[in-house]
């Protein structure tokens, strides 16, 4: 390993639950316990330590919580190989017995997404994954909507260029970096400097005692969650809580939906109800909403210009927490770009050192994604800890490329002691679970961690997009 790698998960356990505030992140640690380590797959970066250490975080934080309002104490063991699993959720996970890819309307949009090579050497990476993603880089390269065209287009530009022309038109793509330019680069300096998990008190508010629980409910019952967020890191990290008991009321805007593959995989235990902010009545149930809300998760730009962004919301509801997913942070020189996993990888110099003959994705292909999910969800539960007993606003920041950021700080594993590794393919490590949804069976990669003496909830059942109205139970 490199001299900046820490030595155990332990130390990364301990780091986590300082940056998030806990109070006593040293017992925190203790109750915490990894099983297996890196390298488990052909990367030279620790992902499965990286997973296991953000997931025993959310398990001790949900423990934590659980305690805190009358649960008995409990330890919390991770398996490394499930947390691979979950890095790779997107391919263990079968709906009636179909992978999920396979159902997406249109496939080629996923299939599409990949680094290509401009006319100066460099690559790009390019993503189509939605109809409108996809419009745009065609509107700029002009080309058909296949892998082989995307190329030979793609070959007629300077990478740098076509960056900011995908941009410009409401693409996204993300020339490949080494960590060295990202870190040189204004954007990359932002990120640099911030910690993986913002945790910010950004107002008064009064303190929120949490109610005590019997043994049977979970730790964040009662708790409600406006959940306005798409794709994965914010649908998984709302999941999360929903799973552990919280009141997830989903918000989609009808128009920019996300498949349904993607609902049936991030949805458990929410509730699903249509709202468009742009949209006056919309708008005015959103905040009737706001007034029961204890946390709001979003994953969208732009939401001030709709009355959303949280200075207005903690005007409009003192006490209240929220959580931001951002690509590249709020506030930085690129607050204002969109991005995804496999951009975040590209940008920060990830894709450089994944390299063989070309850059490449981590062997689970995402990570940042899942990561955020479960360091937001961790976040979240820690704060509902400290506003029992200190009150205020509080906001939770976490981007993708700071995610990444934060991988790369754990060190790299020796390029000659992971190439002969397998890469994970459809079996997984660790045990698969199945249950019921309104798209039929769905079977995907089981909890990833179990408490010491109390049985781990499953997650909920999966329900259509507005199948709910926009309030609360």
């Amino acid at each position: 390993m490199t001299s900046n790698a820490l030595t155990t998960t332990g130390e990364i356990v301990s780091r986590l639950l300082h940056t998030l505030g806990d109070p006593d992140p040293a017992r925190g640690a203790e109750d915490i316990t990894v099983v297996g380590a890196d390298p488990l797959v052909p990367s030279v970066h620790r992902l499965a330590d990286a997973m296991s250490a953000a997931i025993g975080v959310f398990g001790r934080q949900t423990a934590a919580l659980g305690e805190q309002r009358g649960h008995r104490h409990q330890k919390v063991e991770v398996q490394a190989g499930a947390a691979i699993d979950q890095l790779m959720a997107t391919y263990h996970t079968t709906l009636s017995g179909r992978p999920i890819g396979v159902l997406l309307d249109d496939p080629a949009l996923l299939g599409n997404n990949d680094f290509y090579r401009a006319r100066d050497g460099r690559w790009i990476f390019i993503i189509t994954t939605y109809p409108h993603l996809r419009d745009a880089v065609h509107s700029v390269l002009g080309c058909g909507s296949d892998k082989v065209g995307i190329a030979r287009a793609t070959a007629g530009w300077d990478a740098f260029t076509l960056e900011e022309a995908i941009g410009a038109r409401g693409g996204v793509a993300c020339v490949v970096r080494s960590r060295d330019e990202w870190l040189a680069h204004p954007a990359g300096r932002y990120v640099a400097r911030r910690p993986v998990v913002e945790v910010e008190r950004v107002g008064d508010g009064p303190v929120r005692p949490l109610e005590p629980i019997g043994e049977a409910d979970e730790a964040l019952a009662g708790v409600r969650v406006l959940d306005l967020t798409h794709v994965i890191a914010g649908p998984v990290s709302t999941r999360l809580l929903a799973q552990f008991g919280a009141d997830v009321l989903h918000l989609t805007r009808p128009d920019r939906p996300d498949p349904i593959p993607m609902i049936a995989m991030t949805g458990g235990g929410k509730r699903n109800a249509y709202c468009d902010l742009r949209d006056a009545h919309d708008r005015a149930a959103f905040h009737e909403a706001l007034q029961d809300a204890d946390v709001f998760v979003s994953a969208y730009r732009g939401l001030a210009r709709h009355g959303a962004s949280t200075e207005e919301l903690v005007r409009r509801r003192p006490g209240l927490i929220t959580l931001e997913y951002h690509a590249w942070g709020a506030e930085g020189p690129w607050g204002e770009r969109g991005g995804f996993d496999q951009l975040a990888c590209s940008a920060t110099g990830f894709a450089v050192a994944e390299w063989t003959d070309r850059p490449s994705l981590p062997p689970t292909y995402l990570l940042n994604d899942y990561l955020a999910a479960y360091l937001g969800a961790a976040a979240v539960a820690t704060v509902l800890r400290r506003r029992a007993v200190e009150g205020g606003s509080w906001r939770i920041r976490v981007t993708l490329a700071g995610v990444c950021h934060w991988v790369q700080e754990l060190g790299l594993l020796a390029r000659e002691d992971v190439l002969g590794l397998p890469r994970p393919g459809r079996a997984p490590f660790a045990a698969l679970s199945t249950t019921g949804t309104d798209f039929g069976p769905l079977t995907e990669p089981a909890t990833p961690f179990a408490y010491s003496g109390r049985a781990v909830p499953q997650p909920g059942r999966r329900s259509p997009l507005g199948s709910a109205a926009l309030q609360w139970r």
